[in-house]
């Protein structure tokens, strides 16, 4: 099956590489910034099995008016992820609560999940966390339940919920960030506390049964009600300062009462706030020939995205990477960014008031769903780059796109194997990642030196990395032919 899959991609990448040769398409013009135009914006229809680069976005929290999905859409955000509660916040056998939703379950959960759906939005719930009358840890509800029943009680009610009609939701997480000792320094995880668990790490210890408990107090009962009504697992989001051999121990490790693997009861690996290169190994671990269904990260972003550069340049390159890993499935391969809204500079819009507005990530993302948003395929030809140049290429639709990094002045690259252009008209641009803003003709130049594409482009003198040491510039190079 997976070698089917795998001919359908090529194919795929094979019919875009004829069209780019073909032609039949605009050519590029210069234009105002893509973010302006987006706002009325409709997403590309996809065609069936295509990939596209809005099913890797999603976001964490929810939208909550018709703008704030117009501007979700032209950011490209597929997918929210959010809390399910407040369970059984007081006592004992009191009624099961789960229409609630936000930090402080403030909002109403079944409205947000129904407004998702029609405006064609993914929701993850995120199951968690133990009653403060429950808890090992007194009134620590970061902590393992002293009576697993009322976990077990609340993942039911959730589940069979909004697993049914008119939620259908397939995808549900357990937990946050649940670990032990980790590799960065910690003795306990910031959402798994045991004995000994202090405020001042100084003074704490590590929690020794962390992993039996998670897996066996938490994890197994939840993973079973989860498959019961035909539902996804998603991991509970591994911490960045856990260490990914710590990680794997964790998933493999074996429950001396059950004799199941944890590992067996996971369908979508998921980590926090590591690089695309960092999944290399899960993907060759656990998904390139299973058990699990796909790699997703369910938090990335926040402090990351003072660098302005860090969110167009992780999707970039998250679909490359993913374009050569089985990409079958719109749902393999997920990245949710931490926050999209708020008031601090870096996040993806800014609240207001009076009016909700994008921050330079945001307007990053809206450039770059502009940019590559045609149908994905691999592209394997050989990319030549100068000194002081970086990039990376994909096939999006009928266009070759290349995001570069560079420094400022006349550059060059040399892409070999498009000698059927020659023939016909190409047209080029180098498009601003951050502001969606095209350079002037005169700035960009193509020649030819046997089938190798020959292509200089002017950076400007002011780059727009300039928190980035040494500053560097990010942009697109778009290449169509308009014969």
């Amino acid at each position: 099956m997976n070698h089917v899959k795998t001919r359908a991609g090529r194919r795929r990448a094979l019919r875009a590489l004829a069209a780019l040769a073909a032609g039949g398409v605009l050519p590029l013009t210069r234009s105002a910034p893509a973010y302006a135009l987006a706002q009325n914006a409709q997403p590309p229809r996809a065609a069936a099995g295509a990939r596209m680069m809005t099913d890797l976005i999603g976001t964490n929290g929810w939208a909550g008016s018709p703008t704030d999905f117009e501007m979700w859409r032209a950011m490209g955000i597929s997918w929210g992820r959010g809390s399910v509660g407040p369970g059984q916040p007081d006592r004992r056998g009191e009624n099961m609560r789960i229409d609630k939703t936000g930090s402080a379950f403030d909002s109403d959960l079944p409205s947000v999940l129904i407004r998702n759906e029609r405006n064609g939005i993914g929701s993850l719930l995120l199951l968690g966390y133990t009653p403060e009358w429950n808890a090992s840890v007194p009134g620590d509800g970061n902590s393992a339940p002293v009576d697993v029943g009322p976990w077990e009680q609340y993942v039911e009610a959730v589940v069979r919920k909004y697993s049914a009609p008119p939620y259908n939701l397939r995808y549900f997480q357990i937990w946050n960030e649940a670990a032990g000792k980790l590799s960065g320094g910690l003795p306990q995880a910031t959402f798994w506390h045991g004995p000994h668990f202090d405020k001042d790490e100084k003074r704490a210890k590590p929690y020794e049964r962390a992993m039996q408990d998670y897996v066996e107090k938490i994890h197994l009962p939840a993973a079973r009600i989860i498959r019961k009504y035909h539902a996804y697992i998603v991991y509970g989001g591994w911490p960045d300062q856990g260490g990914l051999d710590n990680f794997q121990r964790w998933l493999e490790y074996r429950s001396p009462a059950s004799k199941e693997r944890m590992l067996d009861w996971v369908d979508y690996i998921d980590t926090h706030y590591l690089s695309v290169s960092d999944m290399e190994s899960l993907y060759q671990q656990y998904v390139k020939n299973g058990p699990a269904r796909g790699i997703w990260q369910t938090e990335i972003g926040d402090e990351y995205m003072k660098d302005p550069h860090y969110l167009p340049r992780y999707f970039f390159d998250f679909a490359v990477w993913a374009l050569d890993r089985q990409w079958d499935d719109p749902n393999k391969y997920v990245s949710m960014i931490y926050h999209w809204d708020g008031f601090e500079p870096f996040r993806l819009t800014h609240r207001g008031p009076p009016a909700r507005t994008y921050n330079v990530s945001g307007r990053s993302l809206v450039v770059l769903r502009q940019t590559v948003g045609g149908e994905l395929a691999s592209f394997a030809n050989p990319v030549q780059t100068g000194p002081g140049v970086a990039a990376k290429a994909l096939l999006s639709g009928r266009d070759l796109v290349l995001q570069v990094s560079a420094n400022a002045g006349w550059q060059e690259i040399r892409i070999g194997g498009l000698q059927a252009l020659r023939a016909g008209t190409v047209r080029t641009a180098f498009v601003d990642a951050l502001s969606g803003e095209t350079s002037a003709s005169n700035q960009l130049a193509i020649d030819w030196d046997n089938d190798l594409m020959k292509l200089r482009f002017r950076v400007p003198d002011r780059v727009n990395g300039a928190r980035n040491n040494p500053p560097k510039h990010l942009a697109y190079l778009v290449v169509r032919n308009a014969a």
